[in-house]
């Protein structure tokens, strides 16, 4: 048998990138072989297994064939016979398929093997699929948009771009598991320029399918597309920060409602709402702010219990150009009284009355937002 390092990490070897994981594959071996040798079978859907030292993950040789609809709908084939050109061929682009093997002391040995010519579109910077069979796994085109992020200088082949539409237009998006959108969406989020992503989304039709329809609606804005790029670059890859760039001007409730299709984190999920709604608050407020509607943001964004986030929230509204410094004094303010002298300040026999104690810390805090607001 031999061993092969296949994919993303001779890829990434070859553009002088950091190359954090290995993928394995096992050419001319067999589950009982493996096992023979201490490796550790893992795969549920294929013969996948764990070194016995490393703990790597190897997969044997394996071609495959569409039975069903979405990224699970494949029958699998492992055998010794399979070839390492068979193997490569099943997968997405071709500047991931190719392979250099690995020697008996697990390094790199030998020349690159690339069947597919990965490193020509390499050098052109083309993302091109491998064969026909990509138009048959619908997570590819999420891959794809998360690559364009990723690489941002590179370009969808001709023929690629017409495979990804005919992903859309045969429904298999819908097929997609919630869980593996939100994967790939904020993998895409966190990459060097992720409105590539978007741009992806859009030109191939699955943005309708794929994302929320104001935020739709709002990338089809050439303007709109220029503002959201100009504040992405404009803060750092937290995700929390770029989800919420992304989603500021979808009302909350529809950011709610998405991120329940997603799967999207709930503290993601919350950070974008109470961004959004801030973002609403400012510009209805055109800088000039009431101290009854301050205290009630602040509640909403429960500025008293997560702090941190509260100042984090209005960092990146700063950060975006948004005038915020009055309501950041008012916070800091606010969230500085002391509770003791709140609770003191409330007759005796309702010290206990938690609906007492609760008006009086409203009063104090709005006391003190009038304050910093009028400072």
């Amino acid at each position: 048998m031999k061993i092969y390092a296949v994919g993303g990490a001779i890829r990434d070897t070859l553009m002088g990138l950091p190359v954090h994981d290995i993928d394995y594959v096992v050419v001319g071996s067999s589950v009982d072989e493996m096992i023979a040798k201490g490796f550790r079978p893992v795969g549920k859907d294929f013969p996948v297994f764990l070194h016995p030292e490393t703990q790597a993950e190897y997969a044997l040789a394996r071609t495959e064939r569409k039975t069903g609809k979405g990224y699970k709908g494949f029958h699998f084939y492992a055998d010794p016979s399979v070839t390492l050109e068979q193997d490569l061929q099943r997968r997405d682009l071709t500047i991931n398929a190719m392979a250099q093997e690995v020697g008996v002391d697990g390094s790199l040995t030998g020349p690159i093997l690339d069947p597919y010519n990965g490193r020509e579109d390499l050098a052109a910077k083309v993302f091109r699929h491998v064969s026909d069979a990509f138009a048959e796994d619908p997570l590819r085109l999420l891959r794809i948009a998360r690559f364009a992020a990723r690489f941002p200088e590179f370009s969808v082949a001709d023929e690629t771009m017409l495979a990804l539409k005919a992903i859309v237009q045969a429904g298999e998006l819908n097929a997609l598991s919630a869980e593996r959108i939100w994967q790939e969406l904020a993998r895409g989020l966190v990459a060097s320029k992720p409105m590539h992503m978007f741009q992806v989304l859009l030109n191939t039709g699955a943005a309708k399918t794929i994302l929320s329809s104001t935020l739709n609606t709002q990338l089809l804005q050439e303007s709109d597309r220029q503002i959201l790029i100009a504040h992405l670059d404009s803060v750092g890859n937290r995700l929390d920060d770029r989800c919420a760039i992304i989603l500021m001007k979808v009302p909350a409730s529809e950011i709610r409602s998405w991120a329940e299709c997603v799967r999207m984190p709930t503290e993601v999920r919350d950070f974008s709402e109470i961004f959004s709604e801030l973002i609403s608050f400012i510009n209805k407020c055109n800088s000039t702010y009431r101290a009854v509607d301050v205290l009630a943001w602040f509640n909403r964004a429960d500025v008293w219990r997560k702090p941190d986030r509260g100042q984090e929230l209005l960092n990146l509204a700063e950060k975006l150009g948004f005038k915020v410094t009055p309501l950041i004094k008012a916070m800091r303010d606010a969230q500085a009284l002391n509770t003791a002298e709140i609770i003191s300040g409330v007759a005796a026999q309702d010290r206990s009355n938690g609906e007492r104690i609760g008006s009086a810390f409203e009063l104090a805090r709005l006391a003190a937002i009038i304050a910093a607001l009028q400072s």
